[in-house]
């Protein structure tokens, strides 16, 4: 035990009564620290050197290198027994039994008789070959012998010196000494270095096929920089999904999973191959290892795509070039062919390529559209490029409402007959009440087809974009209905689905761009309404099925897979109108991206095709109409205009007001107002100048009158 330091602190002055006292103060001394025991500082030491980085890479390079070696030596004993005997052949005939390809076994069984006829011949010439060659020697010995002591001849006459005949013969004997001494002394450290070359070799062999386990293997090769798919690579990598049903299936085949793949062919800046999996073994269960799978192909999750086709227990792989998708695809044809123009009848709008680095085009003709995903994955892009393809068709009414007010869609002014901005509610009720405008067109479409069976109709197509505000507005009009929500109460809801179930045939149709759906923000009525659904990136599975339905995600459709932030205008699509494989429910499409320069000038040019057409940014509600003037409001700078159009575009303006107008009530206004509607081109149509002389002269005598 250690003992106690005393410290006394005393005063030397005079004790005062301001002094003081002695203090005495122990202070205890510390403690000895414990020595650490040998034992414990021996087995720390040996756990740090273990675990020691450095240790790691000397053991993964020795492991390595050795089997390479060892597993390089097994290849090429393989390749020299395949070469031998006709085991290759024998596997191939196996494989094909068991696809039930009856004509390729056909075919190798008779490659494997002649490769065995050959073998044959090649044996019982081996069996005469030691006398053949004996004669051959002997005969060759003779002539040489003979020629060079003809040689000889030649030299001594020559020369004149008969020792000359032999000279020719004793070079050659010379130099086939030197022949032999050199071998004398070479083949000593030949059989000394020849075992090193031979494991040289091996280990060459073994480096080039990686014959080593994945941990020992370089960091740049276990990082999955991409090797080539083959057959054995996606057998393996099957055969390690942690499936032990499909795991035992592979071991017990006897061409070593073989038989499962279809042909591996090239599928744009990837693969393709069809796996049929053995009994026991479903599809979900592979395509819910996606990621491991993946790894097991050294590659990301994003570059494999396991879909499923019409045949029974099969899976369909598509496995990317490493990287090849996260590089740029072209650009949009829209913006590099200016005099390219569209056909929403029979024509397809280019949309992107497929992940085959196919041109993906799709068909509008009269189909309703909804396109959805997170926030700022492209979801407004790929909407706008559909409807810049369209745009360049004449005949195509756009009106649009922009939920989100960004400008995404400015470039429309002058080209949509209705263009409402902004995410506030006053947007939400004017969007409302522009699809109710849909609706009303719709119905007066319906009424002329029940008169005229064979009446053809421009195509309208409304688009609401950020729809989510729409339905989650709380805002009530003044009859206590709500413009958003999912119930039949709900004014936008209602038009929605009203559009949905008839608008197709008189070519109303509605696309719809909406973030994160759910129940709420997007009603499921709503959603199995378009006819064409396409998705980027979402948060979940769950999500996915709102998006494109139970069908196409069973069927191998993954938008909740996509990457968010990476895979930004890369779409799941669902629909009729564009290509899809056959087996397949859906079809994955990287989309061109179109800027806001290049967007205004598709749209400029949409333009040009026009007469002009005047874009209203607000519907006016509620209070009286003037109806000649607003004729001249919907004329804009148009010279004239069709009587139809006109109607249309008066019930764009006002649906309240003029929504159930016919020619009969256009008429009445403009015969009243002195402005007849007349003939041009053997149309009826509203003259410009007539409107507007007609009312300068309503205000003129207004003026007159007033006086």
């Amino acid at each position: 035990m250690s003992e106690n330091v005393v410290h006394l602190h005393k005063h030397t002055d005079p004790p005062t009564p301001d002094t003081a006292p002695t203090v005495l103060t122990v202070v205890p001394d510390e403690p000895p620290a414990r020595p650490v025991p040998l034992w414990v500082r021996s087995g720390r030491a040996i756990k740090s050197g273990v675990t020691h980085e450095r240790t790691k890479t000397v053991v993964r390079a020795t492991a390595r290198h050795g089997l390479y070696t060892l597993n390089g030596g097994r290849i090429v004993a393989r390749r020299a027994w395949d070469g031998r005997t006709g085991s290759r052949y024998e596997r191939m005939i196996r494989a094909a039994e068991a696809a039930g390809n009856l004509e390729a076994a056909e075919e190798w069984e008779e490659r494997l008789q002649r490769f065995r006829a050959a073998r044959h011949h090649r044996r019982m010439d081996l069996l005469h070959s030691p006398v053949e060659a004996a004669k051959g020697v002997a005969v060759g010995a003779g002539m040489s012998i003979g020629v060079l002591v003809a040689l000889g001849v030649v030299m001594a006459i020559s020369t004149g010196r008969v020792g000359d005949v032999i000279t020719p013969l004793a070079a050659t004997v010379d130099f086939i000494a030197l022949l032999i001494r050199i071998v004398q002394i070479v083949w000593g450290p030949a059989l000394t270095i020849g075992p090193f070359l031979a494991l040289l070799a091996l280990w060459s062999v073994g480096r080039k096929q990686h014959a080593a386990p994945a941990w020992a293997l370089p960091a740049n090769v276990r990082g999955g920089e991409g090797e080539p798919i083959t057959p054995s690579i996606v057998v393996k990598a099957l055969r390690d999904l942690g499936v032990p049903a499909l795991r035992n299936a592979i071991k017990e085949m006897g061409d070593a999973g073989a038989s499962m793949l279809g042909p591996i062919t090239i599928a744009g800046c990837g693969v393709e191959v069809d796996v049929t999996l053995p009994s026991g073994v479903s599809t979900d269960e592979v395509q819910k290892r996606r990621k491991k799978l993946a790894e097991n192909l050294t590659r990301h999750e994003h570059e494999v795509f396991i879909t499923i086709p019409q045949a029974a227990r099969t899976v369909r792989l598509w496995i990317a070039d490493s990287g090849a998708l996260d590089e740029p695809i072209g650009p949009s044809p829209l913006t590099t062919d200016e005099s390219l123009t569209a056909d929403y009848t029979k024509g397809k709008a280019p949309w992107g390529q497929d992940l085959r680095g196919d041109a993906a085009a799709l068909s509008l003709y009269q189909r309703h559209l909804l396109i959805t995903g997170l926030s700022n994955q492209g979801k407004t892009a790929a909407l706008r490029a559909l409807a810049l393809w369209a745009c360049l068709d004449r005949r195509v009414e756009f009106r649009i409402a922009d939920l989100k007010g960004a400008g995404d869609w400015a470039m429309f002014d002058g080209l949509a007959t209705v263009l409402i901005q902004g995410p506030a509610d006053e947007q939400v009720i004017e969007a409302t009440e522009m699809v109710e405008s849909l609706v009303e067109e719709m119905n007066r479409r319906i009424e002329i087809r029940r008169s005229d069976p064979g009446a053809v109709f421009d195509p309208l197509i409304g688009i609401v974009d950020e729809a989510q505000v729409a339905f989650m507005c709380p805002v009530k009009d003044e009859d206590g209905r709500p413009y958003g929500g999912s119930k039949a109460v709900s004014r936008y809801f209602m038009a929605v689905r009203k559009v949905h179930n008839q608008g197709r045939v008189v070519d109303v149709l509605l696309w719809e761009g909406t973030q994160d759906p759910t129940d709420q923000n997007l009603p499921k009525l709503v959603r199995e309404g378009a006819h064409t659904r396409a998705s980027l990136a979402l948060g979940t599975e769950s999500q996915a099925r709102m998006a494109l339905g139970d069908k196409a995600v069973d069927g191998g459709a993954a938008p909740h897979l996509l990457r968010q932030g990476l895979d930004k205008g890369t779409l799941v699509v669902a629909s009729d109108g564009i290509e899809i494989p056959a087996g397949q429910a859906s079809i994955t499409v990287r989309t061109h991206y179109i800027n806001d320069e290049q967007a205004t000038a598709i749209t400029d040019r949409a333009k040009a095709l026009r007469d002009g057409v005047t874009t209203l940014h607000a519907i006016d509600r509620g209070e009286e109409r003037d109806p000649l003037a607003d004729i001249a409001t919907v004329l804009g700078n148009d010279t004239r205009v069709r009587t139809q159009e006109v109607i249309t575009r008066l019930a764009a303006l006002n649906a309240d007001a003029y929504a159930g107008w016919s020619f009969i009530d256009l008429k009445r206004v403009l015969d009243a107002a002195g402005a007849e509607p007349y003939k041009s081109d053997g149309r009826m149509v509203v003259g410009r100048d007539r409107v507007a002389r007609a009312l300068a002269d309503r205000d003129t005598e207004g003026s007159a009158s007033a006086e």
